[in-house]
């Protein structure tokens, strides 16, 4: 990866190699449980530690407070994040609960206007031409869908409880949406696809329900879109920060 790139992507932190107790010694108030499985699925995702952590324990949260609904993830390249849902959700006694992973399974569609790095400004389309089109950049999130799979059945989760959902989310959401989501976890880093997504899943999330936004803090856009979102529909949400990109959120009752 060329010098001026190290870093940029807001989850090339979380793949260097380690072992359990290595993670351990980094990040010593982690669950000791979440360790295992933070190791079985970290060579597929770019997201952080911090990030897949806030993950596991949304998890553990929906089971035990029996919030009802799907689990739906928007942008999952190679699956590392669904993983962790399906790992998470058999450590917690919540297998039965359905998987949906929307994606193109092609890599990132193009970017707009609004899509530009948060702390630099740098156009997200720049990002992109920079960088080869191809499955080993991961600028471009490439990932076929084969591969998901092949991940996703290395967890042990049901295989007829995980569905899958190719195309821009412009074009399969609302049509293919679950009716009901216990965690919604949005990854696709551009305004007009969070902004879309939040259309037409927040309202379809339970009360109580899980919502992760990745790239709040690293894509204008998806911050744009999350905070246009909320303010438009006056629906009252915290977003927590999980580290310098992730936000996570738990939709409240109607006042």
């Amino acid at each position: 990866m060329p010098r001026r790139w190290r870093g940029l992507w807001p989850a090339a932190r979380g793949r260097r190699p380690t072992g359990d107790g290595d993670l351990l010694r980094r990040f010593p108030d982690l669950d000791p449980e979440f360790v295992p499985l933070y190791e079985t699925c970290r060579h597929a995702t770019m997201t952080s530690v911090e990030r897949l952590y806030a993950l596991f324990k949304a998890v553990e949260y929906i089971i035990r407070a029996e919030i009802p609904g799907d689990f739906v993830e928007c942008g999952v390249w190679r699956g590392g994040s669904v993983m962790m849902m399906a790992l998470a959700l058999k450590a917690f006694g919540g297998v039965g609960r359905r998987i949906h992973c929307f994606d193109t399974f092609e890599g990132m569609p193009p970017p707009d206007e609004r899509d530009v790095r948060h702390d630099t400004g740098e156009a997200a389309s720049d990002i992109l031409a920079a960088s080869e089109r191809s499955e080993g950049s991961v600028f471009w999130a490439m990932a076929p869908l084969a591969e998901v799979e092949r991940n996703l059945g290395r967890t042990g989760y049901p295989a007829e409880l995980v569905t899958y959902c190719k195309g821009k989310v412009e074009e399969t959401l609302p049509l293919s949406a679950p009716a009901s989501v216990a965690l919604l976890r949005l990854d696709t880093d551009w305004y007009q696809s969070t902004k879309h997504e939040l259309e037409c899943l927040y309202p379809r999330l339970s009360v109580g329900g899980v919502l992760i936004i990745d790239d709040y803090g690293f894509f204008r856009g998806a911050r744009q879109a999350t905070d246009e979102y909320f303010r438009e529909t006056g629906a009252p949400m915290l977003l927590n920060r999980i580290d310098n990109t992730g936000r996570i959120g738990i939709k409240a009752a109607p006042a």
